[in-house]
């Protein structure tokens, strides 16, 4: 199933580039690899081992270097999202006028390096993978984007670029870091060891710093943000639902994988510094998203700021801090992908993004305001969607961290006020967006508008069902997500 998920969207851009139908291709690779995620989750046996679905392939055997897809509770809830996403990321997509293969094919890519990181269980392809996932990102936005598109693109290519090459140094940092007898690129093999503490705790500190900037900077990490929000502005409607909804969790996805299990004590002596920078994200970030006065670039700025939640959870080193940050994953890539969908559609229509450009938008398009209200909603926290459910497993995981130091224990209860405070802003700036763009009356631009109507609405409605089911009824993920947790959480 595993290699389904990872392979159908490789074949197909193959196909596409060959000159296959591109959007029909696209679109069915993209309800299988949906379907076969959904599959792999439900024929998972959370009562069996930990790692299911194991397909294997000796590449190096003198290093054990594999190619190595397996899949526990965490890898499936993200494979998953992966899948939800590049379906309504593909059905969103408008007509497509200037080489449509090329495109269709790069948002294939895109989701093919999603996959097959959340499915790697080798460092090597694990890392490979995301980097097949960048080139794309960089070309949809440099050849199809909007506004200042070329300049976007260099700055997420050279932001990115730096943040690959930083986190290569701390991946090999830790290689170097285990003891020569035992080392692998095999991460089932690591996590084992991990429970036996292998790598001494002095040895910790300089590759937990690596991979904490390396994988900081591909997540938008305060202060190495300013390359995301432009990104998503200027990327094309189906980029910016992948690369904010799906890619942006490689790297928390890696910080739970890898440097929790592996580096607990240089997690424990960097502390403090992330604190410091996820607050930077809450607050600072969360002030200059209200400063926005485009839709699409207080979009971009939002989901910046809504890392310093999960960034949060995980620093908290317990296993409801961290449940609840992989969950917030889920959430927002969720919830943000149907925000961007929604902008995409209002992009077609108006000249401008701007809220002063545009105003009673619900009157002419009243399915479309009420499902930005419920995404809208979503993102800051109403409880009913799975943002709620997981940013309060954060905010508990949080006043009680795991951590030796009274006084770090201290510093964690003031960074979780402060993400408080971060809820009050999110409200803010959500709650004035939407009141400027779907309330009052409509100008005559917009009074012509049509509303979306039959199959449009189902990509929508596919991510705000699957916000809803989560937020209901949250052990839906959590039941598969907290064993892996667990599995991966140090003990005390």
């Amino acid at each position: 199933m595993l290699n389904l998920i990872v392979l159908v969207p490789i074949i197909a851009a193959v196909l596409v580039l060959f000159g296959a139908p591109a959007r029909k291709t696209a679109f069915t690779a993209a309800i299988l690899q949906a379907v076969t995620a959904l599959l792999s989750l439900l024929t998972y046996d959370r009562l069996g081992p930990q790692f299911q679905f194991i397909q294997k392939t000796v590449i190096a055997a003198e290093w054990d270097l594999n190619y190595l897809l397996a899949a526990d509770g965490l890898s499936l809830v993200m494979l998953v999202l992966t899948g939800i996403v590049t379906l309504a990321a593909v059905w969103v997509t408008p007509e497509i006028t200037r080489r449509p293969n090329l495109f269709y094919a790069c948002v294939l890519f895109i989701s093919a390096g999603c996959a097959g990181a959340f499915a790697s269980q080798d460092l090597f392809f694990f890392y490979a993978f995301h980097e097949l996932a960048l080139i794309p990102t960089f070309l949809l936005i440099a050849l199809w984007g909007s506004g200042e598109r070329q300049s976007a693109a260099w700055k997420i290519t050279i932001y990115l670029a730096v943040g690959s090459f930083v986190l290569l140094i701390g991946l090999i940092d830790l290689y170097l870091a285990i003891p020569e007898q035992f080392r692998t690129f095999d991460m089932i093999k690591l996590q084992e060891m991990a429970r036996h503490n292998v790598i001494p705790a002095a040895a910790q500190s300089r590759p937990y710093i690596f991979l904490l900037i390396g994988f900081g900077i591909l997540i938008s990490l305060f202060p190495f943000h300013s390359w995301a929000p432009g990104a998503y502005a200027s990327a094309p409607t189906p980029a910016a639902m992948l690369h904010a909804g799906v890619l942006k969790k490689f790297g928390l996805y890696g910080l739970i994988r890898v440097a929790l299990p592996l580096l607990p004590q240089g997690a424990q002596h960097w502390a403090h510094l992330l604190l410091i920078l996820l607050v930077g994200n809450i607050l600072y970030i969360g002030l200059v998203t209200i400063a926005q006065r485009r839709l699409d670039l207080m979009l971009g700025y939002s989901s910046v700021m809504h890392m310093g939640y999960i960034f949060l959870g995980i620093a908290a080193l317990n296993v409801i801090g961290v449940s609840g940050a992989a969950l917030l994953m889920f959430a927002h890539g969720l919830s943000i992908a149907a925000l961007f969908a929604m902008t995409g559609i209002l992009r077609e229509r108006a000249d401008s993004l701007a809220f002063d450009s545009l105003g009673g938008v619900a009157k002419a398009m009243p399915f479309l305001g009420a499902a930005f209200g419920c995404a809208a909603f979503a993102s800051i926290g109403l409880p009913g969607f799975a943002n709620f459910a997981s940013e309060t497993l954060v905010f508990f995981g949080a006043f009680k961290p795991a951590v030796a130091s009274e006084a770090l224990a201290g510093s964690f209860k003031i960074a979780t006020v402060c993400a408080l405070w971060g809820v009050v802003i999110s409200a803010v700036y959500m709650l004035r967006a939407y009141k400027q763009i779907f309330m009052g009356e409509p100008s005559k631009a917009v009074a012509s508008w049509t509303d979306v109507v039959g199959a449009a609405r189902i990509p929508v409605l596919l991510l705000l069902t699957a916000l809803l089911i989560a937020g209901f009824a949250p052990k839906t993920v959590l039941n598969y997500v907290k064993p892996s947790v667990e599995a991966l959480v140090p003990k005390k």
